[in-house]
């Protein structure tokens, strides 16, 4: 399990050490180069394509703090992130060519929980295909002789259904969301575990 969290901690430092601040990346692949970027003041995710003459194309605002986001070039288009002490989350977008939009296709998040690490693990859901998929974890205060036992939840893997995406919509309300559909998941899944490990006590 400790191996486990330090593959999360490396992965978390190496997105880190590669974001950005400002991406600049051909995004809409008409071999020019574009920009995305937050807006300081109004903490507006913008996207300026060449293939729209570099028109601003931002999300809604956030209240959220953006001193720990940035952003990475993926394959298809670019990923935002934020990371906090002990939780953070990402969103992946890609150009639609037909629809001329930026789309959002994919959220994740990790959280370490607390000191004992109750409830960390991570999730991700593939907008384009509804497919939820999340590795969880809970302290069982009783197990071990009472000493404590982090307990691994089998992986969750069901659909998670939302509507089409963009940009302009975005905002910190569609994390939350996502998040709280993520943490019910978890409950259901952490109840079923504790009774199957109840059920399994001679």
């Amino acid at each position: 399990m400790k191996k486990y969290l330090v593959i999360i901690i490396i992965f978390i430092s190496y997105n880190a050490a590669f974001s950005q601040d400002k991406l600049i990346k051909d995004i809409d692949f008409d071999g020019v180069k574009d920009t995305v970027y937050v807006d300081a003041k109004t903490a507006e995710i913008v996207c300026r394509l060449s293939g729209l003459n570099f028109k601003k194309m931002k999300s809604k605002g956030s209240e959220s703090s953006t001193e720990n986001a940035g952003f990475k070039p993926t394959k298809n288009g670019f990923e935002y992130h934020s990371d906090w002490m002990r939780a953070g989350y990402s969103n992946q977008f890609r150009y639609n060519k037909t629809l001329k939009r930026i789309q959002l296709i994919g959220m994740s998040r990790y959280e370490f929980g607390n000191a004992a690490n109750d409830g960390s693990g991570e999730s991700s859901v593939n907008l384009l295909t509804g497919d939820y998929i999340g590795n969880w974890n809970y302290f069982d205060h009783l197990a071990n002789n009472e000493k404590g036992k982090l307990v691994i939840i089998p992986t969750i893997k069901t659909k998670m259904i939302y509507k089409s995406i963009f940009l302009e919509d975005f905002s910190d309300a569609t994390y939350y969301d996502y998040a709280d559909k993520c943490s019910k998941l978890y409950e259901q899944a952490k109840a079923k575990t504790k009774k199957l490990r109840s059920n399994a006590k001679p």
